[in-house]
């Protein structure tokens, strides 16, 4: 998109290199921000870069002057998201972010939903594998009007080898997880669901147990399921708890990792059960073509609508999860 610039916090980070790759593909002009002062862009030589400092809010809004949109990558969302859609606000530019974490989410959502109205801007949390993906999924799936008695979402990944990032913010993310009972979000019980699915090969049948995410935030909001839970199953939840697990290591030209991914989402809809996955390489990489998609899809909208929105009320999930390919390959069941 000829003409654009995005400003792109934690842009040195593991996701944000993938983020300002996919820009640049798209022939977007970035602006990067680390907490260094450097960037190193995949296959380059390192260059200086605007200081990120979320101490100062009014300072990042000023560096912020002449970005049409700003994409944080910068974790923990826990203490990043907010002073970043503050700055945002300050400079009348849409936000987007990669949060997993429930309430980072659900703290924009109830805070800053009438400011950006007020200020005319879109403000999009969790636009990344954990989030977005399950909620384009979700509502690719239910019609408008619809009546949803529950959905279900399982995540299947043959690895996890967790960044630092991921790892420092599993430490900081002591909140209580939430599902959906009866309309309402609610915290996991003790023991937490647990069940057997059956994924896509070549996964097959996995036991899993509830790890619920960003996605039931997002999907809560404009679906209203009665009833909602996700998985994931065991073998990646033992790679992120030992401590020995490697970083993620690329095994290709674009920096990827060989991990390999299916998120299968089921809704059920006046008795019927309907069915959607996606699948790919890399949950870090893949979520920066669905977070950039949507920052561009923002710019190029007449009016997009304002406030906190979840992906599935701002896009037709359907041609958005399409154009994804092939880095996501979305099929119906």
């Amino acid at each position: 998109m000829d003409g654009k610039t995005i400003a792109v916090l934690g842009a040195g980070g593991h996701t944000g290199r993938f983020v300002v790759a996919e820009l640049e593909r798209r022939g977007v002009t970035v602006r990067p921000f680390t907490r260094s002062s450097h960037f190193t862009p995949f296959g380059r030589e390192e260059t200086p870069c605007a200081v990120l400092d979320f101490s100062q809010p009014d300072e990042l809004a000023r560096n912020l002057a002449g970005a049409d949109a700003v994409i944080n990558c910068a974790g923990p969302f826990l203490d990043t998201a907010e002073p970043a859609v503050e700055a945002a606000i300050r400079a009348s530019i849409p936000y987007l972010d990669l949060a997993a974490e429930q309430v980072t989410a659900q703290r924009l959502f109830e805070r800053y939903d009438e400011r950006a109205r007020a200020a005319g801007i879109t403000i999009q949390p969790a636009m990344a594998f954990f989030g977005g993906l399950a909620d384009l999924l979700a509502s690719s799936l239910v019609q408008p009007a619809e009546t949803v008695e529950r959905i279900d979402i399982a995540v299947g990944l043959d690895s996890w080898h967790p960044t630092s990032g991921t790892r420092l913010t599993g430490r900081k993310n002591t909140y209580e997880r939430l599902i959906v009972r009866d309309h309402q979000l609610v915290t996991v019980p003790a023991p937490p669901p647990a069940t057997d699915w059956d994924f896509p090969a070549p996964l097959g049948a996995q036991p899993v147990t509830c790890v619920p995410l960003s996605e039931i935030i997002l999907i809560a909001r404009h679906l209203k399921p009665a009833a909602m839970t996700s998985y994931m199953n065991l073998k990646p939840l033992a790679d992120l708890k030992a401590a020995d697990s490697p970083a993620p290591e690329a095994v290709d030209s674009r920096g990827r990792s060989a991990q390999s991914f299916v998120m299968d989402v089921r809704a059920t809809v006046s008795g019927e059960t309907r069915r959607a996955t996606a699948s790919g390489q890399d949950i870090y990489a893949v979520s920066a073509p669905l977070i950039v998609a949507a920052c561009l899809r923002l710019l190029e909208a007449n009016q997009p609508p304002t406030g906190v929105r979840a992906p599935g009320e701002l896009f037709d999930a359907r041609p958005f999860l399409t154009a994804l390919s092939p880095d996501i390959d979305v099929r119906y069941w």
